[in-house]
């Protein structure tokens, strides 16, 4: 058992609200355990310049942490110019790219903003997850009202932390598990169980060739209950490919 109850492999609380942003073309509210996360996702009718003519279109995001989202204030300008917050920005991206064909998007672009209200760890997980969310409702209410010509989406998406301890493999980290683990990793999947990022870390010892298959295990796992979640919001049966 983990210091907040949990089994080894067992996700924290998940809870996503959808809708929460009335101006945005889909948004979600995302909890994991204590880690909350606004998602927002806003279109625009043009591609980037560089994508002009090709015919393809594009999905970006920006991830950023609130002043007080952590147990002492972040002034603005820091959190937002961070080394860590532009890679987490890129790597939100490049998910969520992944679960969309950018040629039937056509030459639009879709905007990713993902906000974190309260840190306790996995803010990078819960943004990929929520706002996998985020832009599966934008793109639904873009191709019902004839904005784009079909809904491009191709995939789920989503993502958990694993991490190793004394040979326990323990699924979703909270901030006092990820501040003091050996091992860390975050895993990006989609469902038809390929990886699209798997980022990985071994403070002290370093971890074997199993034990990377059996964290792997784990986190698949793990991501397929997230799309589960995923799609009683999105409002379609979720599958996992070869089930």
């Amino acid at each position: 058992m983990r210091s907040d109850g949990r089994l080894f492999d067992q996700l924290r609380n998940i809870k996503i609200t959808p809708n929460v942003a009335e101006y945005a073309e889909g948004s979600a509210l995302v909890e994991f355990g204590k880690t909350k996360v606004l998602c927002t996702a806003s279109y625009e009718s043009k591609a980037p310049q560089w994508l002009a003519g090709t015919g393809a279109g594009w999905v970006t995001a920006e991830y950023g942490m609130l002043p007080r989202s952590t147990h002492t204030r972040i002034k603005r300008d820091k959190a937002a110019n961070s080394g860590r917050t532009q890679e987490i920005s890129r790597l939100i991206g490049r998910s969520l790219r992944a679960a969309v064909d950018l040629k039937l998007l056509g030459e639009k672009q879709i905007t990713i903003d993902c906000d974190v209200l309260n840190a306790d760890g996995g803010t990078r997980t819960a943004s990929v997850t929520g706002g996998y969310v985020a832009l599966a409702l934008a793109l639904k209410k873009l191709a019902a009202v004839s904005e784009i010509k079909a809904n491009p989406l191709i995939n789920y998406v989503s993502a958990i932390s694993v991490g190793l301890h004394n040979d326990n493999i323990l699924l979703d980290l909270n901030y006092d598990e990820d501040s003091a683990i050996g091992t860390d990793m975050n895993f990006v999947m989609t469902d038809k169980g390929t990886f699209v990022e798997v980022q990985g870390t071994a403070e002290h010892v370093p971890f074997t060739r199993q034990q990377l298959n059996k964290m792997m295990d784990v986190a698949e796992k793990g991501c397929r209950e997230l799309f589960i979640h995923q799609s009683a919001i999105i409002g379609e049966t979720y599958r996992l490919a070869g089930a």
